[in-house]
């Protein structure tokens, strides 16, 4: 029989807390957006203070992928990162708790062409992205700009997993468990869009090793699974913000062609180039604080 404890009820007093947090947020989606990103950013400093582990990760992370920098630049950049992580923490909320703010305005969605070409295939299409620090602000733009699905990891507190289920559900028509497989075959099948991150270890069963930031490591081999499918066509979306004047960016690539092959490996290492090379346009806006390196080759000690 499973260990696993039973998920509690969304009013059990086991969740009362996150109840608590969810109110709190749902004030923070209410402040002027200005003071919403300052205290934001407020939070980031102090999750760089408190947060000892997460810090040690980005430190290993960053000091892997940019051996190029001096110390205090690496330093410099943890900082910044822990600083997009929690204004992207508290952004996620906006859509969440407060989905009539206007925010869409103040985005900007470039590639919409490239996206409509590979629908008009009718054999579905898979968006690939990355865990970037703007996520699920971007909604309500991207709702208006493209018709997709988006996939999600099931969460384990019963709150937070309806909230963003219902958050996303609000812009979104299909928002799909990422261990539903059939799901998402289903709906490619019939010629949906359907956006999810492709770049966190999943451990060595579900991945082949492939270069990253030229470090060997453990990549899905689902995007290629699933284009070939249907012979889906795979593109890339990424979204970052700008602090000063509070926007925000996404950008869907073109079709990328010869994808995918018969070789998995090859295919992963074409698929970490793309993100490598859109990180490095905002490198403080990835989420570094992920063991990303978590799983090594045969023989390889553990980095963190």
């Amino acid at each position: 029989m499973s260990k696993r404890k039973p998920r509690p009820h969304i009013y059990s007093p086991r969740v009362w807390g996150t109840w608590l947090a969810v109110g709190f947020a749902w004030l923070l989606t209410h402040l002027p957006l200005r003071v919403m990103v300052a205290l934001s950013k407020g939070f980031g400093r102090v999750f760089y203070h408190l947060a000892h582990h997460r810090r040690h990760v980005a430190e290993i992370n960053l000091k892997l992928c940019f051996p190029e920098l001096s110390d205090e630049a690496r330093k410099q950049m943890v900082k910044n990162v822990f600083i997009h992580v929690a204004v992207g923490a508290v952004e996620v909320m906006v859509p969440w708790l407060n989905p009539n703010r206007n925010v869409h305005d103040r985005c900007t969605v470039t590639g919409v062409e490239h996206l409509e070409a590979a629908q008009a295939m009718g054999r579905g299409v898979i968006l690939v992205g990355g865990h970037f620090a703007v996520m699920d602000i971007i909604s309500h733009a991207l709702s208006e700009a493209v018709d997709i699905d988006v996939m999600y990891r099931e969460n384990k507190d019963p709150v937070w997993e309806w909230l963003q289920v219902m958050g996303r559900s609000r812009f979104f028509d299909g928002v799909i468990e990422r261990e539903d497989a059939r799901q998402t075959l289903r709906r490619l099948k019939a010629g949906r869009t359907i956006w999810y991150a492709a770049d966190q270890d999943y451990g060595r069963k579900h991945s082949v090793f492939a270069p990253f930031f030229g470090v060997a490591t453990a990549s899905i081999t689902a995007t290629s699974r699933f284009a070939r499918f249907n012979k889906s066509p795979v593109l890339f979306m990424s979204h970052f913000r700008d602090l000063d004047t509070l926007t925000w960016s996404i950008n869907i690539s073109p079709i990328i062609e010869g994808f995918p092959t018969d070789d998995d490996v090859a295919d992963a290492t074409r698929m970490n180039a793309i993100l490598e090379a859109v990180i490095r346009q905002h490198p403080e806006q990835y989420l570094w604080i992920h063991r990303r390196f978590k799983t090594r080759p045969e023989g390889e000690p553990y980095l963190y």
